[in-house]
């Protein structure tokens, strides 16, 4: 028999950021005909990852932009430092229902119902999915955001009990408060979306969204002063539904393809609130760590929220592209364990635990190493003084630090939750490490300043990510649990990659201080750290530096070919 992808026919019109499932007719010992456990091919997935990184990267030059755009306008003083403990909501919903809280929660249940779809159950399960679950989220996420509205005097003195304007603050969380709304049907549809495996539109949102929060602060800046990015947030906002609402339409509105039933290998169920609840709070505990830091932040000298928010900003880029990887794999991953496909789940999730702590300790070897260089070229001009790169740059080193571990929390998270079965387990991880942060960050912050509360939170989510791992030691191996990986190998990987990032940083850094002019310095630094990092990641053993070399080469022999197009 003929086995129709799960994918709308309607998805042919945007194939190149489509991943199509490889399928095939399968004989069984009963003699009937049943469809292969769909696989992806490499090519497929390589395809995918260069739109996502490709927009992804695109994302946070406008972030940049959105940053620079901010500083210059407005400086580091008490204005940014008022629409920063605003950006507080805007942060939150991001993570809650954009990239850690809602995705973690929907793919699974998306790859199930698609699942059960592809086995010929009655009816149609993606839109009885959609049909009982979009309609009450809806109407959850107004009310919290009419909540947020109202309280937002209280808020801010809760959350940054020292700033010298409340009322600003009070005022840009207001406006900020509805995106609350908006970054959840941006969220619900970038979910359904990647279930079907489709990246081009969910993988664009924050180009949309940056570009509104831009374009608002150089409309409306000279009247509104910084309540214009809180503006621009809101605007934002509705752009991320938009430009996903036609693809999400089109494979919503397509005819089903039905097929004979075949024995099931998914287990029929709808989504648990115990997971969604599970999945949120663990994404609310790990944002958390910004309530700390700006609560901390916030009764020392006026700019320190701001230095420590472009440190974050200009830091995170390398673990937002490392964790492309497991954004592009993880509907995968979700839906090997809907057909009970374990293996193929586990090896998925070691390859991406490897080359995800591979680039992202590439990306934190030319922080460390370039940091002043980085600080002084992007933002350093206008309201933004060489006394503030200073500052900025010092922190953004201590930072860093703890990238890797946000990277595996971000990565390994999704082992525990792949099954689509509520976990508690990394919540209490979480919570460990909040804990370690406030300590810590409580402790140094009178001594070191913002330096000490950066330090708290590479500490506090290295022990969170190192708690995770070792959790993943005992998972159960049948695919009810998630996925559990043989921590042992990746132990040693992790170490051959971490001695190798080392070195390339203190030459990486020497480079950069042996030029005077900070774009030389930046180029003589990003360069040796490159060149000293693969040399010697690859001289180690490290099998994440071969398997990433061979990704690169495969991609530039597609674009060379323009096989992309």
């Amino acid at each position: 028999m003929t086995v129709v992808p799960s994918h709308s026919p309607g998805s042919e019109t945007d194939d190149a950021v489509t991943v199509p499932p490889a399928r095939a007719a399968t004989r069984t010992g009963d003699g009937g005909d049943h469809p292969a456990p769909p696989s992806v091919s490499g090519n497929a997935l390589a395809r995918a990852a260069l739109v996502t990184a490709s927009l992804s990267i695109a994302g946070s030059l406008l972030g940049l932009v959105r940053d620079q755009s901010l500083a210059r306008l407005f400086g580091a003083g008490s204005d940014t430092d008022a629409f920063l403990v605003a950006w507080t909501v805007p942060e939150f919903a991001a993570t809650l229902l954009i990239e850690d809280g809602l995705a973690i929660a929907l793919i699974p249940a998306f790859s199930m119902a698609l699942a059960r779809r592809a086995r010929g159950a009655p009816g149609d399960p993606v839109r009885a999915l959609v049909g009982a679950t979009l309609p009450r989220l809806c109407l959850a996420l107004a009310a919290v955001a009419a909540l947020i509205a109202g309280t937002a005097p209280y808020l801010v003195k809760a959350l940054a009990p020292g700033l010298p304007d409340p009322g600003l603050a009070a005022d840009c969380t207001r406006i900020t408060a509805t995106c609350v709304l908006a970054f959840g049907l941006a969220g619900y549809c970038s979910a359904a979306l990647r279930a079907h495996r489709c990246f081009l539109a969910p993988a664009a949102i924050y180009v949309v969204y940056n570009t509104g929060i831009i374009a608002a602060m150089f409309l409306l800046g000279e009247g509104w002063g910084v309540r214009s990015a809180a503006v621009g947030v809101a605007a934002g906002g509705c752009l991320m539904v938009a430009v996903q609402l036609p693809s999400l339409w089109r494979r919503m509105a397509s005819p089903t393809p039905q097929l004979a039933k075949a024995g099931a290998v998914a287990e029929e169920r709808p989504m648990q609130l115990a997971l969604v609840v599970a999945v949120l709070l663990f994404a609310l505990c790990r944002q958390s760590q910004v309530l700390v830091e700006r609560f901390l932040a916030s009764g020392l000298p006026g700019g320190a929220i701001s230095h420590l928010n472009y440190a974050q900003k200009v830091a995170q880029i390398p673990m937002t592209l490392s964790l492309m990887v497991c954004t592009v794999t993880f509907p995968v991953v979700a839906r090997a364990l809907a057909d009970g496909d374990t293996a193929r789940a586990r090896s998925r999730v070691e390859r991406d635990l490897a080359l995800a702590s591979w680039l992202v300790l590439l990306g934190m070897c030319a922080v460390v190493a370039c940091a002043p260089q980085m600080i002084e070229l992007l933002f350093q001009r206008g309201a933004f003084t060489p006394g503030d790169t200073d500052a900025t740059a010092d922190v953004m080193r201590v930072y860093a630090l703890g990238l890797l571990g946000q990277t595996l929390v971000g990565a390994l998270v999704r082992s525990y939750f792949s099954a689509g079965r509520a976990r508690w387990y990394p919540l209490g991880a979480m919570a460990v490490g909040i804990a370690v942060t406030s300590w810590i960050g409580a402790v140094s912050v009178h001594s070191w300043g913002v330096a000490g509360i950066a330090a708290a939170n590479a500490l506090g989510i290295t022990v969170t990510a190192t708690l995770l791992l070792a959790g993943l030691r005992t998972g159960r191996p049948n695919g009810t649990h998630g996925v559990s990986v043989r921590v042992r190998p990746v132990l040693a990987e992790l170490s051959r990659l971490v001695a190798a990032a080392v070195v390339a940083t203190a030459a990486g850094a020497f480079a950069a201080s042996r030029l005077p002019s900070p774009a030389a310095g930046l180029t003589a630094g990003l360069l040796t750290v490159t060149f000293v990092f693969v040399l010697l990641s690859w001289a180690f053993g490290a099998q994440s530096s071969a398997s990433a070399l061979r990704s690169l080469r495969a991609v530039t022999r597609r674009l060379t070919h323009g096989r992309f197009r």
